[in-house]
C-alpha cells in the first residue's frame, strides 16, 4: 500500500505536522513527510525529505534558495521543487493521497497536491483557507477538500486537534470508500461540453440528443476553472470529442474579468486531434463581483446575473479582438472542426429587448472570426439563440456528423 505525503513548513508548524501524521499512522496509514519550510530547522519532526534534499534536487543549495532575492521568488523555487518530488512519488505508485498543512506556506503543499489525479484523496488545510482569501491556490483544477483550521496553526489545542483529528478521518475515510477516476470503460463514450446559467436549456437538450445516440456528455462549468479542468481532463484520455458550448473564459482575461480560463484556453482540444464543435456562448460578457467591476467600464451595459456577479457587455472593438483570438486558438486543430454561430444572441441578455441585444457587434465579431479562421474551418450560421434547445439538438447533430466522418450540413 503506498502512503499519504503530508507537505508543511515543518519550522513553524512541525508539531502539528507530527499530530496530523500519527493520527494518519494510528489509523494505519503510513505517511511521507515533506519539509517545504525555507528559513529555519524543523522543529519536533523529522521529514522524510528535508528541505535540503529538495533543494539539492533542484541542482541547487538551501542558502542558495534562501538567498533568492525576494521571500516570494523563494517561496515559488519551492513550489517547484515539492511538486516535482510529489508528481515523481505518485508516477511510481508511492503515493495515495496528500495533505497539505500551514498558513500562507500552505499554497506550496497545495500546488503539489494537486498534481494527484481525480479522486485521489488531496486536503488543504489552512486558517487562509476562508471566505476572504482566493480558493485558486488551494483547489488548481481538482478535487481539493479545503478545510478551514478555525484556528492559526501555531500549537495542539483543542481546536487545532480537533480539527485535524477530522482530517486524518477524512482521509482515512476517502482510502477506504473512495477511488481514483480511471481511464473510460471499455465502449463508453463521453463528450466534454461547458455551460453556464445562460446556456443552460440548450446544453441540456444537446445532451439529450447525444444520449440519444449512445454518447454521454460530462459538463464544465465555464467560470474560468471548468474550463481548463476539461482540457486537462481531455489530456488525460476521458473524451472522445468536445462541443465547446460556452466560451467565454477567453474574453475575460482580455478585459481582467473573473472567468479567465488562461491563455490555452480553446486551443488544447484541438492540438488533441479531438471532433470539436465550438459555440460562442456567453462570448459578450466578462463576469465580475459588483465592487471590482472597474471604473471605465461602469458606464457600459451591464446585467445582475445575481448578488455575486454583474455581466458586463463587450464592446465592439473588444468583439472584433476577440474573433481573432476565437479563430487563432481554433486554427492549432489537428483534428476536424466546426464553428457553430448563432445570430439571435449569444446570451441570456441579449434578446431584442434585452440590454445585451448587439447584432452589430456579433456581426463584426463574426466577421474577425471568418477574417483570421483557416480556410479548411467551417463556420455555420444559424438564426437562433445561444440558448434555444434547437440549437443545442442541432449542435449534437453536428457533432455526430464530425465524429461519423460527414461534413455539416450545408
Amino acid at each position: 500500500m503506498g502512503r499519504v505525503v503530508i507537505v508543511a513548513t515543518l519550522d513553524t508548524k512541525g508539531p502539528e505536522t507530527a499530530y496530523l501524521r500519527d493520527r494518519l499512522n494510528a489509523l494505519g496509514i503510513e505517511t511521507f513527510v515533506v519539509d517545504s519550510g525555507i528559513l529555519g530547522e524543523p522543529v519536533g519532526i523529522v521529514p522524510d525529505v528535508s528541505h535540503e534534499q529538495l533543494a539539492e534536487r533542484g541542482g541547487i543549495t538551501l542558502a542558495q534558495l534562501q538567498h533568492s532575492g525576494t521571500r516570494g521568488r523563494a517561496v515559488d523555487t519551492m513550489r517547484d521543487l515539492v511538486t516535482d518530488l510529489v508528481r515523481e512519488l505518485h508516477e511510481a505508485g508511492e503515493l495515495i493521497g496528500g495533505i497539505a498543512l500551514g498558513g500562507v506556506g500552505s499554497v506550496m503543499g497545495a500546488a503539489a497536491v494537486q498534481v494527484l489525479p481525480v479522486g485521489v484523496p488531496k486536503i488543504v488545510v489552512a486558517p487562509t483557507a476562508s471566505g476572504h482569501h482566493e480558493f485558486g491556490p488551494y483547489v488548481g483544477l481538482k478535487d481539493v477538500f479545503v478545510v478551514h483550521s478555525v484556528v492559526d496553526i501555531l500549537g495542539l489545542n483543542p481546536v487545532l486537534t480537533t480539527v485535524l483529528d477530522n482530517v486524518a478521518a477524512a482521509m482515512k475515510g476517502m482510502l477506504d470508500a473512495g477511488h481514483a477516476l480511471g481511464a473510460p470503460p471499455a465502449g463508453r463514450r463521453y463528450v466534454a461540453s461547458t455551460m453556464l446559467g445562460n446556456t443552460t436549456r440548450a446544453v441540456a437538450a444537446m445532451k439529450d440528443r447525444l444520449a440519444e445516440a449512445g454518447y454521454e456528455t460530462v459538463v464544465f462549468h465555464s467560470n474560468g476553472v471548468g474550463g481548463p479542468a476539461m482540457e486537462e481532463l481531455a489530456e488525460a484520455g476521458q473524451f472522445v470529442g468536445v462541443v465547446d458550448y460556452t466560451t467565454n473564459e477567453i474574453y475575460d482575461p482580455m478585459v481582467g474579468g473573473i472567468h479567465d480560463g488562461g491563455p490555452d484556453r480553446l486551443a488544447v482540444a484541438g492540438r488533441l486531434g479531438l471532433p470539436q464543435v465550438v459555440l460562442p456562448g456567453c462570448n459578450d460578457f466578462s463576469v465580475w463581483s459588483p465592487a471590482t467591476i472597474p471604473e471605465d467600464m461602469r458606464d457600459r451595459p451591464a446585467y445582475d446575473h445575481n448578488p455575486e456577479y454583474t455581466l458586463v457587455r463587450a464592446t465592439h472593438e473588444e468583439k472584433r479582438a476577440l474573433g481573432r483570438v476565437f479563430a487563432e486558438r481554433l486554427n492549432q486543430a489537428t483534428g476536424p472542426v466546426l464553428v457553430l454561430f448563432p445570430t439571435r444572441g449569444l446570451s441570456i441578455p441579449a434578446t431584442p429587448d434585452g440590454v445585451f441585444w448587439d447584432p452589430e457587434g456579433d456581426a463584426l465579431y463574426l466577421a474577425a472570426i471568418r477574417e483570421h479562421l483557416r480556410p479548411d474551418i467551417p463556420v455555420e450560421t444559424v438564426e437562433l439563440h445561444i440558448n434555444d434547445p434547437e440549437l443545442g439538438r442541432l449542435a449534437a447533430e453536428r457533432f455526430l456528423a464530425l465524429v461519423g466522418g460527414r461534413g455539416p450540413a450545408d
